[in-house]
């Protein structure tokens, strides 16, 4: 289980005044698929965060291919592209309710000790939750 996908409503508030989803908008789905992503493997970030790890972003990339409209129903598509000694690398796909690819892009993240702000290993239970799903 590399990816995993969920769906979501582009509400009013969402679009701009073109009538199609402000840019910014997509940071917040792609950090919504990575969530889901960590949930569907068990994983629960705010668990995380409890024991002391973050993940905050230090890479992020979109390319737009086609406006998403309000109350379009979007499949966000979340695949975990690279787990190395500190980092987990995403790839994203964002599809409308015709199937069509909108918006793709990448992120980066560092795992991070919140005492510290140091880069840590990945906590055992998450590589193990990791390899399982391969």
């Amino acid at each position: 289980m590399n990816f995993h996908e969920f769906s979501v409503r582009v509400r009013y508030a969402e679009t701009d005044q073109m009538g199609v989803v402000y840019h910014g908008n997509y940071a917040q789905y792609f950090e919504m698929g990575r969530v889901e992503w960590l949930r569907n493997l068990g994983v629960s970030y705010a668990d995380m965060e409890k024991g002391g790890i973050m993940l905050p972003v230090v890479s992020l990339t979109m390319n737009y291919k086609k406006p998403a409209r309000y109350d379009d129903l979007l499949r966000v598509r979340t695949i975990m592209k690279k787990l190395t000694s500190v980092k987990i690398e995403f790839e994203y796909e964002i599809y409308n309710q015709d199937d069509e690819l909108l918006t793709t892009g990448s992120s980066i993240l560092v795992f991070v000790n919140m005492a510290t702000g140091r880069p840590v290993l990945p906590p055992d239970y998450i590589i193990e939750k990791v390899n399982q799903a391969h």
